[in-house]
């Protein structure tokens, strides 16, 4: 397999960072975004690499980010949307929107539509890391996307995990016939840092003795080192969401096709100042 550019978010840390070290050992040219200029710049001058440092709690860095990515590799075989997080007490961001639905959905929703002729082009995978919490704690309320009638620190992860699922979808309705290769895909229990400024209870777990039972950051990222090296159609079917290199059951929200068009439709209205900035 020829030398295939690699851009990963949220590669300063966890299954990012682990899934860069094997790209990069397999002679991929991997890109890492990271949110810390100084985590960031850590992980790609250990590998290499070329980085970018984006913070998607502000959709103009994202923009940002796009032009940067669209001017330096007019190829980019691999779009790997990882960055994310669990927040805590319900935050609004510079631009409007609830800080969980923004980082884990809106931000890669846009960058990936503003990447969108180069991936076309390249014929790329897009590849979405959802969580099992779309099961478990989505309550998803497409009239609600910003939480403001019902919020958690868990639903909101929960709904915007679901959202990626319907990104996937949607993404691959949309754009399958044009080359693109798209999934979503749970990484597993991973130690790592994701839910260290949370307030969900889910940061205990993080931070006890349930961290010795949980994966390593190489093995989340197992399932995305194969979503992006295995064979489309032949190894996986693209649109769908995986765990363990399977086929996973979703939350039943996730199989409703007119959901997935309106939430596109709904993100494209969300960011439309940065999808074309003559509209702000």
């Amino acid at each position: 397999m020829s030398e295939r550019t690699i851009v990963i978010t949220g590669a300063s840390d966890g299954i990012g960072a682990a899934a860069a070290r094997v790209f990069t050992r397999f002679g991929e040219k991997v890109v890492v975004v990271g949110r810390s200029a100084e985590k960031t710049k850590r992980i790609a001058d250990e590998l290499g690499a070329e980085h970018f440092v984006s913070d998607f709690a502000e959709l103009a860095q994202v923009r940002e980010l796009a032009a940067a990515l669209k001017e330096k590799y007019p190829r980019i075989d691999v779009l790997a949307n990882n960055a994310g997080g669990i927040m805590g007490e319900r935050q609004l961001t510079v631009d409007g929107h609830e800080k969980t639905f923004q980082v884990n959905h809106l931000a890669p929703f846009l960058l990936t539509n503003l990447l969108m002729d180069t991936l076309v082009q390249s014929k790329a995978r897009v590849i979405n890391t959802s969580s099992v919490a779309n099961v478990i704690f989505a309550r998803f309320d497409i009239d609600d996307l910003d939480a403001e009638r019902k919020y958690s620190p868990n639903k909101a992860y929960g709904d915007s995990k679901l959202a990626n699922i319907l990104f996937t979808k949607e993404l691959h309705r949309r754009f399958a016939s044009e080359g693109i290769t798209t999934a979503a895909f749970h990484p597993g229990g991973v130690a790592t840092n994701f839910s260290a400024d949370s307030t969900s209870p889910m940061r205990h777990a993080y931070n006890s003795v349930l961290r010795r039972l949980m994966l390593t950051p190489e093995q989340g990222a197992d399932t995305l080192l194969w979503l992006a090296t295995a064979e489309p159609f032949k190894d996986w079917i693209p649109g769908e969401y995986y765990a363990k290199r399977k086929v996973a059951r979703a939350n039943k929200v996730a199989s409703n096709p007119e959901i997935a068009r309106q939430l596109w439709e709904r993100s494209e209205d969300m960011v439309k100042e940065q999808l074309d900035p003559t509209l702000g």
